[in-house]
């Protein structure tokens, strides 16, 4: 779920670390979220910024959105080109998984594996820290990424390209919620290394995904998202005891084809 090789390539080890940091806001979060979510090449950030992670999320969907937002303008590129709704979706899909190195992806498939493939939470656990992926992993990508590049071009034809904003917003709103609900099921894993965010932090990301989803997209589909946000986390909690950086990779994805899903119902 989080990028921890270019978190690490990104920091400057002369500053000095600030643990009390308490302020609600920094302009330097949002590089932080991008940092965490996207592969972009964010100038390098002190460790200072880095210090407050957990605070840091509340600009989690303005990372989305940001994502989506480039995406739209691949979109609206092969739109204008003549290649059709169908391709353009299909080269919107893959403008993000390379802006996210496929990090929400891979964790969809590292979930699905280890939800479904352990009987105990240990196993689970331990099947989702495998990078091998499985038969569980396989089929969720496929299904997946299928069930989005045609929801999507059904979304594009119907309401245009930037759908892409607000969805990647959307998407991630909900996300420091489900950090600061559940509690961290692996010790040492990446959502333990960010930490719980206050309530605040995730009450804010969730305003402000819905500030950028509702003018877009409407209530039904901001409704989808939270269902399937609210869905993964309480099949999380039952299977293995909470949430992990690939539950939360996982609650996107579900959180974005159950949106692209009533968009294209709606259609």
């Amino acid at each position: 779920m989080f990028n921890r090789q270019c978190q690490a390539d990104n920091r400057e080890s002369t500053h000095p670390m600030r643990e009390n940091d308490t302020s609600p806001i920094r302009p330097a979060d949002i590089a932080v979220a991008l940092v965490l979510l996207t592969r972009l090449p964010i100038p390098a950030l002190p460790d200072t910024a880095f210090a407050r992670q957990a605070r840091a999320v509340w600009a989690f969907p303005v990372a989305g959105a940001v994502v989506g937002a480039l995406a739209a303008l691949v979109a609206g590129l092969a739109l204008t080109a003549g290649l059709g709704p169908m391709l353009a979706a299909g080269l919107a899909l893959a403008a993000q998984v390379l802006l996210t190195g496929a990090m929400h992806e891979d964790g969809l498939a590292d979930a699905a594996d280890g939800l479904w493939g352990g009987q105990t939470p240990e196993r689970r656990l331990e099947i989702m820290k495998d990078s091998r992926i499985g038969s569980y992993g396989v089929l969720a990508l496929i299904l997946g990424m299928g069930l989005r590049w045609a929801a999507l071009a059904a979304a594009i034809t119907a309401f245009g390209v930037w759908v892409l904003p607000a969805l990647g917003a959307l998407s991630r709103a909900g996300l420091p919620a489900m950090m600061a609900a559940l509690p961290r099921a692996r010790p040492g894993g990446l959502s333990d290394s960010v930490g719980q965010p206050p309530q605040a932090a995730a009450a804010l990301a969730a305003g402000l995904g819905l500030a950028c989803a509702l003018p877009v997209l409407g209530l039904v589909p901001a409704l989808a998202a939270a269902l399937a946000v609210w869905g993964v986390a309480r099949l999380a909690r039952a299977r293995i005891g909470g949430q992990t950086g690939d539950i939360l990779g996982a609650a996107q994805q579900m959180a974005e084809l159950a949106a692209l899903l009533t968009l294209a119902a709606l259609a």
